[in-house]
């Protein structure tokens, strides 16, 4: 256990860095959003990029990794569904509250740690999640609090969904990489120097760039936003790992990186959703604060049990 804590900590301490860098006005709104842009388009695309093209969707893709994965999510994301609706809260707000208990922050935090921690075999699991996440629980979230606010399901939706799938370039940088690599050819090597280079900067900056934005965040509903972590670091692997143990039985270094990217803390996508839709902002800027502290220890103690550390 002390030993992947002291293999984990740097990754938090640079989240720690940038929060007080936050914290002191040094790097202040704009500068995280422009940070936040540079990794988001460029270092982290060129990094999942790189992954993929390296990557064989058959020795990739598993329909019991899928279904594992989609089971414990689903039971979390209907427990924190019930949760809310027991508390009165409206349908928007229990889908937020939904996403919160399943979705973390896969991209920014668990791409680069995952790999670097587990192995770069960890990649195409750690993708695969990635994958159903984008594809899956965010379309299930748009198709709610529009379906509840228009009263209906139109075409139009699912349109809208298809377009901010086609516009994610974390999305479009895993298929064109999984599509590169189909074709058998290796990344030239000036070409995958350059990914590397940029791909490089996808750790630090995403690290910073999650404590930085921390730091603008003022706590509200403390008992809410602590249900939420605790739903998303604690249940959510949890379901997950009955569902890649037990229920769909998974090859066990896959199982344990799905089980290790479950216990994430709550993603930062998550608030862009609730500011875009105005449900419930602070609420799960909180969710994110909390977890995000709390994950210092729940993440090194699951990484630690699924690697026998």
């Amino acid at each position: 256990m002390l030993a992947i804590l002291l293999k984990t900590l740097p990754f938090f301490a640079l989240i720690g860095v940038g929060y007080l860098a936050g914290r002191a006005r040094f790097f202040g709104a704009e500068a995280t959003a422009a940070l936040t842009k540079f990794v988001f388009y460029f270092a982290l695309s060129a990094m999942l990029f790189r992954f993929a093209a390296n990557l064989s969707l058959g020795e990739v893709f598993s329909w019991h990794f899928v279904f594992a994965y989609l089971w414990g999510s689903l039971v979390v994301y209907a427990i924190a569904t019930g949760v809310a609706f027991w508390r009165g809260v409206s349908i928007e707000e229990a889908a937020i509250e939904a996403q919160c208990a399943v979705i973390g922050n896969v991209g920014f935090l668990g791409v680069p740690m995952l790999v670097l921690l587990l192995g770069e075999a960890a990649a195409g699991p750690v993708l695969l999640v990635l994958a159903i996440d984008m594809i899956v629980f965010s379309s299930t979230i748009t198709l709610i609090i529009t379906g509840a606010r228009e009263g209906r399901m139109s075409f139009g939706i699912f349109r809208i969904l298809g377009m901010g799938l086609l516009k994610n370039p974390m999305i479009v940088s895993i298929v064109l990489g999984l599509g590169w690599g189909a074709t058998g050819w290796a990344v030239p090597a000036p070409a995958n120097e350059f990914l590397a280079l940029l791909g490089a900067a996808a750790t630090p900056g995403a690290l910073f760039a999650i404590g930085a934005s921390l730091a603008g965040r003022n706590p509200e509903r403390i008992e809410v936003a602590a249900w939420l972590a605790f739903a998303k670091l604690i249940l959510h692997p949890a379901a997950v790992a009955f569902g890649a143990l037990v229920v769909f039985p998974v090859e066990p270094y896959a199982a344990g990186v799905m089980i290790a990217a479950a216990s994430l803390p709550v993603a930062g996508n998550v608030y862009i959703l609730a500011a875009h839709y105005g449900v419930a902002p602070q609420r799960v800027s909180t969710a994110i604060l909390m977890s995000t502290a709390t994950s210092v220890l729940t993440v090194t103690a699951m990484i630690a049990m699924v690697t026998g550390g």
